[in-house]
């Protein structure tokens, strides 16, 4: 049995680039730097070496991502490793290992990824899904329009009723 499983965080090397196939496939491919760190022998200290990985998501979910996703957000991917061989026109043979994502995860908010200069969209209302596909804002509330304040719901303890033995888990 083997399992080809990868989960690796870190931030993007470079803006996303979305592509078509001639079928009308999206394909999106990306670049993920991961560090590693090893004592330095010399030295004693530790440091950290980068690994850049090369990520690619195909289908529908390529093109949502690519609005979500900028060079230098922090991410996390969940995926399986694809073995890629070819030739190249003078007749050299290249090969490469990337991952093809399954799952994405934002870790950085889009204040935070987003280039000088670049639009921010209105956060309220905001979340970050875990699988990937956007979640769209809520629209900026008109600035007369008053606030309703939030409260956080009161937790009320179990009964002495529950016990253990009744939880299925």
């Amino acid at each position: 049995m083997s399992i080809n499983r990868v989960n690796i965080s870190g931030n993007l090397t470079r803006d996303p680039e979305l592509r078509a196939t001639a079928s009308g496939s999206q394909i999106l491919s990306f670049g993920v730097a991961v560090n590693d760190r090893r004592r330095n022998p010399q030295t004693g200290e530790w440091e950290d070496y980068p690994n850049f990985v090369d990520c690619v998501v195909f289908g529908a979910r390529a093109e949502p991502l690519s609005r979500f996703l900028s060079k230098g957000a922090k991410v996390a991917v969940e995926g399986k490793l694809r073995y890629s061989s070819w030739e190249t026109k003078d007749g050299q043979r290249r090969s490469k290992l990337e991952v093809v994502v399954d799952e994405v995860e934002f870790l950085s908010s889009r204040n935070q990824q987003a280039p000088a200069g670049a639009y921010q969209a209105p956060q309220q209302g905001y979340q970050q899904p875990a699988y990937g596909a956007p979640v769209a804002a809520a629209p900026a509330p008109m600035a007369a329009a008053p606030q309703p304040s939030y409260q956080a719901p009161v937790q009320t303890p179990p009964s002495n009723e529950v016990y253990d033995e009744d939880i299925p888990f």
